[in-house]
């Protein structure tokens, strides 16, 4: 989860990292996982399946959420996250986005 500021309890705060596994052979390239993936983790694999459809392929490892989503809209049951490590927030987790604030956004409007 990545956050506009750093929380007040942050240090209360842990961050789950997720693991992506694919199990090629199941997938049929429907690519839902990829269009919805909010981290954009995933991406289409240059080779395809015995079936013949290109499965995704992780991107960069470690950027997952274990948001679970890509499992969740997956119709052929074909990817699974679980949980690699959770540790602390820490600073870089912050987005460093300057129109995300509220009052940037009233003033120029």
């Amino acid at each position: 989860m990545s956050y506009w500021r750093m929380p007040l309890d942050a240090t209360e705060q842990e961050i789950s990292i997720g693991k992506v596994t694919i199990l090629a052979y199941r997938c049929k390239g429907c690519k839902y996982c990829i269009e919805f993936c909010p981290k954009k983790v995933l991406e289409e694999s240059p080779d395809f399946n015995e079936k013949g459809y290109y499965p995704p392929r992780v991107k960069e490892e470690g950027k997952c959420v274990n948001c679970n989503f890509c499992e969740t809209i997956c119709p052929d049951f074909a990817i699974y996250v679980t949980v690699e490590e959770s540790r602390k927030m820490m600073p870089g987790d912050v987005i460093k986005d300057a129109d995300t604030g509220r009052r940037r956004n009233r003033r120029e409007k």
